[in-house]
């Protein structure tokens, strides 16, 4: 039975235990359509839940909250059943006994940074050739350049970055669109900058992911980030790919995706559904 989640935005914002009465109906009724709720997410101040459900299609899943509640989703994706596993996973959250999940805080700035988040990778395309070709001095300048744009575009957009890995840098984002728009930057912002040095060009891949990593001593581990990360080595130079789940809750951004189809990376047993951000 396919798996989807769905998207709820309720202007004022919304409280724990609204969500959790309003899902409690939801598990009343669901029966009668042949649906499953799994899980819930909330950010209160914001007014937006996640709902991931098993249901034979998405307007089984709409009805059974149209008869609950009347809280119909506006936004609605069908997460493939290999992937789904990323929002399942363990995190540093607040569970209520109903199975509804509240999104924490950020600790760096405030900001809300829910269950599920969307990852970030960038990676200099041939970085050890370029230490070779340049030496080492004038390679660290250019890694200089890249930090710099990157760490310029996540502050714009008000996002932490996780950490330095050498030759990128892994990012964390609450939203899905803002993790694109940033990589946009990134590209846009080393595209200027392969034009005024067109003897030193730096160009970067881009891989995002969204799902529930689980998070320890302010890190990130689990598929959500693996699968990024995969992603990220599978983008050619100065190409942003995106996981499915990435491309859907972008829907109604502005925002423009090409589907690449499904990709074979390395570490997952199945092919994943991959888009390429359109930046230029």
């Amino acid at each position: 039975m396919p798996t989807y989640m769905d998207i709820h935005e309720i202007p004022g914002g919304v409280s724990l235990q609204e969500v959790a009465k309003a899902h409690a109906a939801d598990l009343k009724v669901q029966g009668k359509y042949g649906v499953e709720y799994d899980r819930c997410w909330v950010n209160e101040a914001a007014g937006k839940v996640f709902c991931l459900c098993h249901a034979p299609s998405a307007e089984a899943a709409t009805q059974v909250h149209r008869e609950a509640h009347g809280l119909v989703p506006f936004n609605i994706i069908e997460v493939e059943a290999r992937v789904a596993d990323l929002f399942l996973g363990g995190s540093e959250v607040d569970l209520d006994p109903s199975g509804v999940v509240r999104m924490t805080a950020d600790r760096h700035n405030n900001a809300p940074d829910p269950a599920i988040r969307t990852i970030l990778f960038t990676d200099i395309v041939e970085s050890t050739t370029l230490t070779q070709s340049l030496g080492d001095e004038a390679a660290l300048l250019m890694l200089g350049v890249h930090d710099t744009i990157v760490r310029d575009a996540l502050s714009a957009l008000g996002r932490r970055e996780v950490k330095h890995i050498g030759d990128g840098i892994m990012a964390s984002f609450v939203s899905a669109a803002s993790a694109v728009r940033c990589a946009i930057q990134i590209q846009h912002e080393l595209d200027e900058h392969a034009k005024a040095n067109p003897e030193r060009p730096l160009k970067v891949r881009v891989g995002a992911a969204a799902g529930e990593p689980v998070e320890q001593h302010n890190d990130l581990f689990g598929s959500t980030v693996q699968l990024a990360c995969r992603l990220c080595g599978h983008a050619a130079p100065e190409q942003i790919v995106v996981s499915n789940v990435v491309a859907e809750l972008c829907i109604g951004k502005g925002l423009r995706f090409e589907d690449l189809g499904e990709v074979v990376l390395k570490g997952f047993r199945y092919p994943v559904r991959a888009h390429a951000a359109a930046w230029r």
